[in-house]
C-alpha cells in the first residue's frame, strides 16, 4: 500500500512550482477518484452503454444496470457514465484535453456527484492555464486501480494515506480524517463480538451508520468482516460526514460497493442529524478529539432545550470539547429492541475527559448518568498511547448496547489493553503503536468471557455494578462564629473596601468607637449602630452587612450567628468560608445502591466520617447533588514502590563524581 501512495503521490513532483504544497490534495484526490470509478467500470463499458441507450429513466438504467452487473463478488454497479471518454482517450486529443475530461466528468450519473464537492471542473481547467494538466492524466491514467489488483479495503487505506499526507502538507490536523485500522478493526470486533453466531444466519440484514464518516474506513471494515462472517448478509450503509472531499470520497467508495449513494449525506451531525427518522442495528464512530462546539452553540442548546425530544436533552458539556455531544447522538441511534430481544450495538473513540470531567450536577457527570442508569455503556476499552496519527493521548473505545445480555444488564465492563500495543517500525505522525492481530484477539475474548474469567485473563478485565460509579455531593456546613473588634488592621480593611471606602467620615467613627471585642454579632451591631447614629451616619442595611463581613474576624470562642429574618430566623448561620463538600459513593457501609437510600447512606457516612472530626457540623441537604465518574486509571493502578536507598545512593554518588571530573577538566 506505500508503494501504491508513493506512486500516486509522486505526481506532486509535476505540481511542485505552480501548486503549493497545500494544494496538492486538491489534484491528487479527485483524479485518484476518477480512476478509480474508471477502472471499477472498464468490464462493463459495453454493457453501460447499451443500458443507457436502451432506457432513458435513470431508475430503470440502475436497476437494469445493477443486475448485469452483479457477480458472486460484486453487487453491481449502481452509477455510470454516458460520456465515450476515459483518461487515455481523453489524452488522444491534447488540443481538447480540457474539455474531454470536463465532459467525461460531467457524463456521470446523478447518484455520483462527488465532483462537485471536489470543485473538479475548476480544478482541470486551472491545471490546464498552468500547463500541467496532460502530465497529471497521463500519470494516473498509468496507474491500475481496478478491484482486481486494488481491493476495496486497500482502496480504502489508500484514499486515506492520501488525505494523511494531503492534511500534512497543509498543516491540518491528519489524524481528524480518518482512524487508523487497527482501531477500527478491534473496535468492529468488538461490537459485532456477541451477535457472532445470530450474524451467520441466512438471510441476515443488517445497517450499519457512522456519524462521522470520513472516507468511510470504519463502514469498509465493518462491512467486509459482516461478509466473512456470512458471505450471504446484506448490508446497508449509512453516514454523515461535515468535510466536502471525504465526504466525496466515501460516496464514491459506496457507489463502487454497490450501496445507495444517497445513504451518504454531507453536514454537520451535531446540527442537523440527516437521518433524524432512522435507527441502526450498528453504529460506529470516531469524532474528533477535544473539538469546541462554540460556533453551532446555539443549534445545540436548542435542541438540549427541548428536552426529551432532542438529542442532548441528558446534559451538555463544555463548550471547549464536543466529544460528549458525539456519545449522546450515537447512544439515540441505536435502533429499538425487538420483540426478540435485538437492540443496537455501537463503538465510539473518544479521548479520557468523559470518563471523569465535570462534578456531581454539571452536564458530562449528567450524560454520564443517563448511559449509566440506562444502562446503555457494556464496555470501556483503554488503548495504549501513540494509537493515532495527531495526538498521542490516552484514548478509550465505548462498546454501547441498549439489549444487553442477561448476565451483563446493570454491569459495565473495564478492560485494560494499554499494555498490549507493539512498536511500530516506523511511526506515522504521532502513531507509534499499533494492535497486532493476536492482541486484538486477546481483548475480545477479555470482553466476551470477561465476567466468567475470575482474573485468568492476559487482559486486566474488571466488571462493575453501573451504580459503583455514582456518588452523591454533599455539603457539610458549620457555624459562623466571629469576633468583632475595631482595631487598625480591620478600620484599614474599612477604608479600602470596595463600597464601604465611599462613606464619609466612617473610619474616624470606628476608631472612636474604641478596640473592645465583641463575641456576639447582634450586641455588636446594636452597639456600633447607636455609636455610628451619634456620629451622624446612616447606614444602609447592604452597608451594615459589608461592614460586620469586613471587620468580624473567625474566633471559636465566638457565638453562633444566627438568621434574624425570614422562614429560618433563629437558626444557625453557616460559615461560607467553613464550608466543605464530601463525595459519598452509592453503597457506601453496604447500604443499598439506589437513589431512594440517599438520606440513611449519606447521615451514616457522616456519622462516621465527619462528626467525629467536627462535631459542629451539619448537613446542608438543599445542596446535595448526584454524580457519575468513572476512574478507570484508579481501578487498575499498581503500586511501584520506590527504589532501594542504596541504588538512590549509588546513582547520587556517581553523578556528583561526573560532576566533579567535569569541574577539575575546566580548572585544568
Amino acid at each position: 500500500m506505500s508503494v501504491l501512495s508513493n506512486f500516486v503521490w509522486s505526481v506532486a513532483d509535476t505540481l511542485r512550482g505552480p501548486y503549493g504544497e497545500a494544494d496538492y490534495g486538491s489534484v491528487i484526490l479527485p483524479f485518484t477518484v476518477l480512476r478509480r470509478l474508471e477502472c471499477v467500470m472498464a468490464p462493463h463499458r459495453d454493457v453501460m452503454a447499451e443500458i443507457t441507450r436502451s432506457y432513458p429513466g435513470e431508475q430503470q438504467r440502475r436497476t437494469h444496470l445493477k443486475m448485469r452487473t452483479r457477480t458472486a463478488d460484486s453487487a453491481g454497479l449502481s452509477f455510470w457514465t454516458t460520456s465515450d471518454y476515459t483518461l487515455e482517450k481523453a489524452l488522444q486529443d491534447p488540443d481538447n484535453l480540457a474539455e474531454n475530461l470536463i465532459d467525461y466528468v460531467g457524463g456521470f450519473s446523478s447518484n455520483l456527484d462527488v465532483f462537485t464537492s471536489f470543485d473538479f471542473e475548476n480544478v482541470i481547467r486551472t491545471l490546464d492555464d498552468r500547463n500541467r494538466l496532460a502530465q497529471v492524466t497521463r500519470h494516473f491514467e498509468g496507474i491500475d486501480l481496478s478491484p482486481d489488483q486494488v481491493s476495496n479495503a486497500d482502496m480504502g487505506d489508500l484514499f486515506e494515506n492520501l488525505i494523511y499526507r494531503f492534511a500534512e502538507s497543509a498543516n491540518e490536523g491528519a489524524g481528524q480524517f480518518y482512524t487508523p485500522r487497527d482501531v477500527v478493526r478491534l473496535l468492529v470486533d468488538l461490537v459485532y463480538a456477541e451477535d457472532t453466531e445470530a450474524l451467520r444466519d441466512r438471510g441476515t440484514v443488517r445497517s450499519i451508520y457512522d456519524p462521522t464518516v470520513g472516507t468511510g474506513g470504519m463502514l469498509t471494515v465493518a462491512d467486509e468482516h459482516l461478509h466473512e462472517l456470512n458471505p450471504d448478509v446484506s448490508t446497508a450503509l449509512f453516514g454523515q460526514e461535515i468535510n466536502p472531499r471525504t465526504y466525496a470520497i466515501c460516496k464514491a467508495d459506496l457507489l463502487i460497493r454497490g450501496q445507495d449513494a444517497s445513504n451518504v449525506r454531507q453536514g454537520d451531525t451535531l446540527v442537523v442529524d440527516r437521518f433524524a427518522d432512522r435507527r441502526f442495528d450498528y453504529v460506529l464512530s470516531n469524532p474528533p478529539f477535544g473539538s469546541d462546539w462554540k460556533a453551532i452553540e446555539a443549534e445545540v442548546k436548542a435542541e438540549h432545550a427541548r428536552g426529551g425530544q432532542g438529542r442532548f436533552a441528558p446534559g451538555l458539556p463544555a463548550v471547549g470539547d464536543g466529544a460528549m455531544l458525539f456519545l449522546l447522538h450515537v447512544a439515540s441511534k441505536l435502533r429499538d429492541v425487538d420483540e426478540s430481544g435485538r437492540g443496537g450495538k455501537a463503538g465510539i473513540v473518544l479521548n479520557g475527559s468523559p470518563l471523569f470531567n465535570g462534578g456531581a450536577g454539571s452536564g458530562p457527570s449528567d450524560i454520564r448518568g443517563h448511559m449509566l442508569e440506562n444502562d446503555l455503556v457494556e464496555a470501556i476499552v483503554a488503548l495504549p498511547t501513540d494509537m493515532f496519527y495527531n495526538t498521542g493521548i490516552a484514548t478509550y473505545l465505548w462498546i454501547l448496547s441498549n439489549a444487553k445480555p442477561a448476565d451483563r444488564r446493570g454491569t459495565l465492563q473495564l478492560i485494560d489493553a494499554t499494555a498490549l500495543g507493539s512498536k511500530l517500525r516506523k511511526s506515522v505522525g504521532s502513531k507509534r503503536v499499533e494492535i497486532p492481530d493476536r492482541n486484538r484477539d486477546a481483548i475480545v475474548r477479555a470482553f466476551v468471557d470477561g465476567a466468567n474469567l475470575n482474573g485468568a485473563s492476559p487482559v486486566p478485565v474488571k466488571t462493575f455494578a453501573n451504580r459503583d460509579f455514582a456518588y452523591w455531593t454533599v455539603t457539610i456546613e458549620r457555624p459562623l462564629q466571629l469576633r468583632f473588634a475595631c482595631t487598625p488592621d480591620r478600620i484599614e480593611a474599612v477604608a479600602e473596601h470596595k463600597t464601604l471606602s465611599k462613606i464619609a467620615g466612617l473610619p474616624e467613627a470606628l476608631r472612636s468607637f474604641g478596640e473592645e471585642p465583641f463575641l456576639n454579632r447582634e450586641q455588636f451591631n446594636r452597639a456600633l449602630g447607636a455609636h455610628l447614629t451619634g456620629c451622624g451616619l446612616t447606614l444602609t442595611g447592604a452597608q451594615r452587612k459589608a461592614l460586620w463581613q469586613t471587620i468580624g474576624v473567625h474566633d471559636e470562642a465566638a457565638d453562633f450567628c444566627r438568621v434574624t429574618t425570614g422562614a429560618h430566623k433563629g437558626e444557625i448561620e453557616p460559615d461560607p468560608a467553613l464550608r466543605d463538600t464530601e463525595n459519598v459513593p452509592f453503597g457506601w457501609g453496604s447500604h443499598p445502591k439506589t437513589h431512594e437510600a440517599l438520606r440513611e447512606t449519606v447521615q451514616a457516612y457522616f456519622d462516621a466520617e465527619v462528626k467525629p472530626h467536627v462535631d459542629d457540623a451539619w448537613i446542608d441537604w438543599t445542596k446535595t447533588k448526584t454524580g457519575y465518574e468513572i476512574p478507570f486509571a484508579r481501578h487498575f493502578y499498581t503500586y511501584q514502590p520506590p527504589r532501594p536507598l542504596e541504588e538512590i545512593d549509588a546513582d547520587l554518588n556517581r553523578v556528583v563524581g561526573e560532576i566533579l571530573e567535569m569541574l577539575r577538566e575546566v580548572e585544568a
